[in-house]
């Protein structure tokens, strides 16, 4: 694991200004609000006696692929981390006694149980209100939200103005919300990134800006997102490959048909793979066709001597369009373990000009999964085709008498 130095930064010094009991962070993209609270509870962690921490998260994958690996991150590159007081059960023991629990939102049922000291939403406006009352109701002295402002939820509406112990960082609250700009430890190129959106208001609004708005011209709607796993009876119909390297990721999805719908299961999503990593990967998973991003012919031939199924997607005018098109005319369900994918499906928007107008291109951002998994259901565009047209099958009882 990569463990990178913590810096000192805005958010971090706003953040531990905080004083109420209710300490709410809404901000913009890469603003350091989740590694600021972490960095505030490792402090409570490390100058408490026998406290219970508890950070929630939306599911196990989100968890381990965000809050989980940065406190490690943070610990290791400060050098507190101590391998015997961690517990794979997802809790780590300081040596005061105080510890860290990290759950997941599903785990607590109705939210009864032990109570603690010290608790975090992580990425709240995810998580149910009937389980965040229970959870804050049974905290004895602090409790973190943190989010991204891109939707109305429970706080704005629940609890806002109702409330009188609340301190919220955010549009509307009484410290402004965080950005990019409040987090010092941005490297050059990512604050360049985050600044190569501003075109699009919408979007600049929510994470350049960090205010409150709502994320219009989403591309896709009505997913499931919380499959626990791929049934035994699904088929593998596909995988789909969009490459990155450097600067983004190389994503792969498989894709399985099953009960008159698609089901997505993430299983690459890293920055700097080469193609033989790439194609080990493959090798490792269950065989089936892939699925390539046609701009890389000389990568999808390398990937093709080690003994994979690859062939690139077609590509042409209108394609990205005729792409999109077939995957929202789907039924679609997505693995919990599938973060990004579920990331990737919030934030895939289309493209907005200077004025405002909703253009049919869609976002780079967010595009990686989205990518992949469009080159893959695309391509069953003349399978899908044969099941709609083939004629439907009836149960004995239900065969309808036919003159002869």
């Amino acid at each position: 694991m990569e463990a990178t130095v913590f810096k000192d930064t805005s958010a971090t010094r706003k953040i531990f200004s905080l004083r109420k009991k209710i300490r709410a962070v809404s901000g913009g993209t890469s603003a350091s609000k989740t590694i600021s609270i972490l960095v505030w509870i490792i402090d409570y962690g490390q100058s408490t006696s026998n406290k219970i921490v508890t950070i929630v998260g939306e599911s196990v994958p989100h968890l381990n692929l965000g809050a989980k690996r940065d406190f490690k991150n943070i610990m290791i590159s400060n050098g507190y981390w101590e391998d015997s007081r961690w517990s794979e059960a997802g809790i780590y023991t300081f040596p005061n006694g105080t510890i860290v629990e990290f759950i997941s939102f599903d785990k607590f049922g109705k939210a009864h149980g032990p109570r603690r000291d010290v608790l975090f939403l992580n990425e709240g406006n995810y998580l149910p209100y009937n389980i965040v009352d229970q959870l804050i109701t049974r905290t004895r002295e602090v409790v973190w939200i943190d989010w991204n402002p891109s939707e109305d939820f429970w706080f704005y509406t629940d609890m806002l103005g109702k409330r009188d112990d609340v301190d919220f960082i955010g549009d509307g609250g009484n410290f402004p919300p965080l950005t990019y700009l409040d987090n010092e430890a941005l490297g050059a190129e990512e604050i360049k990134e985050v600044e190569s959106h501003r075109n699009n208001a919408r979007w600049w609004k929510v994470y350049g800006e960090g205010k409150k708005g709502e994320l219009e011209g989403k591309i896709f709607t009505g997913w499931k997102l919380d499959l626990e796993e791929v049934p035994h009876e699904a088929r593998l119909e596909r995988y789909g490959l969009d490459f990155g390297y450097t600067n983004d990721p190389s994503a792969i999805i498989a894709v399985y048909y099953y009960n008159g719908g698609y089901i997505l299961d993430e299983i690459t999503f890293q920055k700097g793979l080469s193609n033989k990593q790439i194609a080990d990967i493959l090798l490792n998973q269950k065989k089936g066709i892939v699925i390539a991003d046609s701009a890389e012919p000389k990568s999808i031939d390398e990937i093709k001597t080690y003994g994979i199924n690859i062939i690139p997607t077609t590509k042409g005018p209108g394609s990205v369009l005729q792409r999109i098109q077939a995957t929202q005319d789907q039924q679609i369900s997505v693995t919990k373990r599938s973060v990004n994918i579920i990331k990737e499906y919030r934030n895939y928007l289309w493209e907005v000009d200077r004025d405002g107008t909703i253009l049919n291109e869609p976002i780079h951002t967010w595009s990686h999964s989205m990518d992949a998994l469009t080159y893959a259901i695309a391509s069953l565009a003349p399978v899908i085709r044969r099941r709609e047209m083939a004629p439907k099958r009836h149960a004995p009882h239900e065969r309808k008498n036919i003159a002869v």
